[in-house]
């Protein structure tokens, strides 16, 4: 059976509530769409949800799924947003290099608050994460890794654990500005504890917890 889409393009929402929720639903949000105060339900896989020449300014993403690895929003425009719930592999922000095509160029984020979201292997690319509110621990936030990247790595991280990575294929971009993780997700990983993370945390200035 055929999916069904929704569209929301070409038009300026102010104070709705867009509920994203049906999983048989593949939802676009773009093209020439402006949506402020807006509060967007999101409880969809990021296969579902595509994001394309938005301005979202002061709006809500309640996220009642856990959104992996969605980069679209680096397709977007976000002013003093607040996100809420669980996203892991996301990106965020000005990362033109990502694709040839014209919406990559038009993706920033600022004066953004992240306070009661879950953030895990979230990047913050070309903007200034001053503006930004990041969650506290159990996460961390890295800023400027890219720069830092001799000093992060230089410190002995438990079970392997690389902060940044500058080599490679897999190499995080020069217009990495800030990587958020979850420290009791990323001890699973590396089969440590969040507190043997908190403990290498703790020595450097540039990180926020």
């Amino acid at each position: 059976m055929l999916a069904k889409k929704v569209f929301y393009e070409d038009k300026h929402l102010e104070n709705e509530r867009l509920e994203l929720t049906d999983k048989g639903t593949l939802y676009f949000l773009g093209h020439n769409l402006t949506l402020k105060n807006c509060t967007l339900i999101l409880k969809v896989a990021a296969s579902n949800l595509f994001i394309r020449d938005v301005r979202f300014i002061d709006c809500t993403f309640e996220v009642k799924q856990e959104l992996k690895n969605h980069q679209q929003w680096i397709r977007a425009s976000l002013k003093g947003c607040r996100f809420k719930g669980r996203l892991s592999g996301c990106d965020f922000g000005y990362w033109p290099e990502y694709g040839n095509q014209p919406e990559y160029q038009l993706g920033s984020i600022e004066d953004c608050d992240f306070s009661e979201a879950r953030l895990d292997g979230c990047r913050f690319m070309g903007c200034a994460p001053r503006t930004l509110t990041f969650p506290k621990w159990p996460c961390f936030t890295i800023l400027d890794p890219v720069r830092r990247a001799p000093e992060l790595l230089s410190a002995r991280w438990p079970g392997g654990f690389r902060p940044i990575v500058v080599e490679g294929p897999y190499r995080d971009p020069p217009s990495t500005a800030a990587v958020a993780l979850f420290a009791p997700a990323e001890a699973k990983r590396h089969e440590t504890t969040p507190e043997a993370f908190k403990a290498v945390i703790e020595q450097f200035d540039g990180i926020v917890y």
